[in-house]
């Protein structure tokens, strides 16, 4: 390992985090989007403002992808390399088609398949599952599991069942309302569940490549890299001494991958806002309102707890949550369809190709 190939990693990381913010952002605004309460241009600045004030926030997230899915000792900078480099790939090709697909699984996918490659094949070096302690709540445990199995079928499920019981509340309250007289409260209301629905993508999702690179400089520091440094590059030993399992991430690196997710957020996700803010099912500013704030709600609490859920998985379920309360026959099933598809090969399909490419490199000799 050398000092050039940790800054690759960095620069690296900070593309997954740049295309992270133009695919996955793009569904925390486009509900605001398909309700033309704001134009995509100023949805985008919204975005991009929030994320970043959210992305400074917290760091559990964080701390999960560094030390609770894979062993930090099996991991080299080759490995976090491939990781990302397969997450990069399968964000641009679901973006190219329009595909509504998880960033974070495919970052997690792309971790696990380089980390068993690099461990040739010892299925070891996955922490699959650390129990929580007597008395703590299912939520404490670590591992695969708790972390990212069990939230990806959750949370999906409480955005839905949230989303349905807000919108079916609101149907309830506002019977006695003019069309026009919900339009004009919502249309404003819905400005604050965007901004909210942006502040929680920020806790959630910058916090991944945060850890990704929290990890990349443990694995340096280990490997005797930053034994010699010179004084300009003194920061980089912010972790040194750290044990991955009481990592905290270093300012500068918040600060980083906050700035570099609201540039790639203002880069905007059109293809992605037309298919969950017009295709999925016809939205009014009270549903918008809705599915945002059920939306964020499931967010933020998952971030507290440490669990990297999709966004994508959580915001495609809360509108279908609003379009189920409205009717069910508002639902397009052909595009929902091909979301679930997409959801359902992300994690294979990312770790598959982290796992040649890893396999490739130690072939060549790296």
């Amino acid at each position: 390992m050398t000092l050039t190939l940790v800054f690759i990693v960095i620069f690296v990381a900070l593309v997954f985090t740049y295309t992270n913010g133009f695919h996955d952002t793009a569904n925390s605004i486009a509900t605001v989007v398909g309700t033309k309460v704001l134009s995509p241009r100023h949805a985008i600045i919204l975005a991009a403002v929030t994320n970043l004030v959210g992305a400074m926030v917290g760091g559990e997230v964080a701390k999960t992808i560094a030390s609770g899915l894979v062993d930090a000792n099996s991991v080299s900078t080759y490995t976090l390399l491939v990781a990302l480099i397969g997450a990069i790939v399968w964000n641009l090709l679901t973006w190219y088609v329009g595909l509504p697909s998880s960033s974070s699984h495919a970052l997690i996918g792309g971790l696990c398949g380089a980390a068993l490659a690099s461990a040739h094949g010892n299925w070891g070096v996955l922490i699959w599952s650390k129990p929580p302690l007597p008395g703590q709540h299912w939520w404490a445990g670590a591992g695969l599991l708790y972390k990212v199995v069990v939230p990806m079928i959750i949370s999906p499920v409480c955005g839905f069942a949230i989303a349905y019981l807000v919108m079916g509340a609101l149907y309830y309250m506002l019977q006695g309302w003019r069309p026009t007289k919900v339009h004009r409260v919502f249309g404003r209301l819905q400005l604050l569940s965007a901004a909210y629905m942006g502040f929680s993508h920020g806790t959630n999702d910058a916090q991944k490549t945060m850890g990704i690179i929290a990890l990349a400089l443990v694995g340096a520091t280990k490997a005797g890299v930053f034994s010699h440094l010179p004084a300009w590059l003194a920061f980089l030993q912010t972790t040194e001494a750290a044990n991955p399992k009481d990592q905290h991430i270093a300012l500068w690196i918040k600060v980083l991958c906050a700035l570099t997710m609201a540039g790639g957020t203002a880069a905007g996700g059109w293809r992605i806002i037309k298919t969950l803010g017009h295709k999925m099912v016809k939205l009014q500013p009270v549903h918008g309102f809705a599915a945002e704030t059920a939306g964020a709600t499931v967010l933020l609490v998952t971030a507290e707890m440490g669990m990297p859920v999709s966004t994508t998985h959580v915001v495609t379920t809360s509108i279908m949550g609003v379009g189920a309360a409205k009717s069910f026959s508002a639902l397009k099933l052909g595009v929902i369809e091909r979301i679930i598809w997409a959801w359902i090969l992300t994690l294979p399909a990312t770790a598959g190709v982290a796992y040649l490419l890893m396999r490739a490199i130690q072939v060549l000799g790296f």
